[in-house]
């Protein structure tokens, strides 16, 4: 008798964890989706000033954590808006002190001046379609990271679905339009950005993964974005008190611009957009592991050529269009079968 009520009870387990890896799933694509919209919305500011200065050197670096601080600090509002409708608000600081909650920190630390500080910079360089895809590289980093740090199992069909990915990023990030190999040494920095993205998001993923096994992950994104903020907030203020600006690039000037900036409007709906991607992101991680919600998020680099062939004058590739098929066929062969999605660490 105990056998024969063992069985049914282990498949009503199985049958749970199933359902939660397939709604971690769900988030992963929206997270893909949402975060196209927010390299988009990010483009369209950077059409107005203060965001599209024609700068080098220090202001270069002002404007981006410029982009990078308002952009957290929008979202940063979102999700503690969020977390107080859901009664989570008070988490926050004691999640804080935790010692699960420093190593989201660290990764929040990570994830603010190289994750977010380097698409930013990217994005000032080279347009979203091209930035994008070479972001979705970072599973490979993460993998590598969660593999040593996780314990994660990954095995060989999940490795060459993620180097399709890999190599679909390469390809569309690698080709740019005749407009823009006119300025190679632009576009070039705008990879090397992108590729500074890579590393900082690979790294941010399984810093808060490793966090999120203790706290809920929409606290663990509040932290996350609250840390950003005061980090850049910290970073600019830095900069505008004890560093001698341009004459034609002043700290006021950059600040009075920007309070009338019709940008400001697109960077705070990218700040709103890019919270729900982080929520997505997070619960995604949580739900069915670092490596296969990585591989969901990264069809953002296919619908960033979508979005951008519609709202842009982008040209669209052939070489895009076969990066972009790479990518899914890359997805499609980390997620798997969902019915052996039992183990939500593991990726098969």
């Amino acid at each position: 008798m105990e056998l024969i009520e063992e069985k049914p009870a282990r498949a009503e387990l199985q049958d749970k964890a199933l359902a939660f890896a397939k709604v971690g799933i769900i988030f992963g694509l929206l997270s893909g989706f949402l975060w196209a919209w927010d390299g988009l919305l990010v483009e369209l500011a950077h059409g107005y000033q203060p965001f599209n200065m024609d700068s080098a050197g220090l202001v270069f670096m002002v404007i981006a954590a410029l982009c990078a601080g308002l952009h957290d600090f929008f979202a940063a509002i979102f999700v503690s808006a969020y977390n107080y409708k859901a009664g989570k608000l008070c988490e926050v600081g004691r999640s804080v002190v935790s010692k699960p909650g420093r190593i989201i920190i660290l990764g929040s630390l990570i994830g603010a001046s190289c994750g977010m500080g380097g698409y930013m910079a990217a994005l000032q360089l080279v347009p979203a379609a091209y930035v994008m895809p070479i972001t979705a590289l970072y599973p490979g980093v993460a993998v590598v990271l969660a593999v040593i740090f996780l314990k994660e199992s990954i095995k060989p069909l999940a490795w060459v679905g993620i180097a399709v990915c890999i190599v679909g990023a390469v390809v569309i990030g690698y080709t740019p339009s005749d407009a823009d190999s006119a300025r190679t040494a632009t576009f070039t920095l705008g990879i090397i950005f992108a590729i500074v993205a890579t590393i900082g998001w690979g790294a941010e993923g399984v810093c808060v993964t490793s966090g999120m096994d203790f706290i809920d992950p929409v606290v663990a994104l509040n932290i996350r974005y609250i840390i950003s903020s005061c980090f850049y907030i910290c970073f600019l203020m830095a900069c505008f008190l004890f560093v001698e600006f341009p004459i034609d690039a002043s700290a006021s000037m950059i600040v009075s611009s920007l309070m009338s900036s019709k940008g400001l409007l697109f960077m705070a709906c990218a700040g709103v957009v890019g919270g729900i991607t982080y929520v997505s992101w997070y619960r995604a991680m949580n739900m069915t592991g670092v490596s296969r919600a990585m591989a969901l998020n990264i069809s953002y680099a296919l619908w960033a050529i979508v979005l951008s062939a519609l709202f842009t004058e982008i040209d669209i590739t052939m070489q895009l269009i076969f990066g972009a098929a790479c990518i899914f066929v890359g997805s499609l062969f980390v997620i798997g079968n969902p019915k052996d999605m039992i183990n939500l660490r593991n990726v098969d």
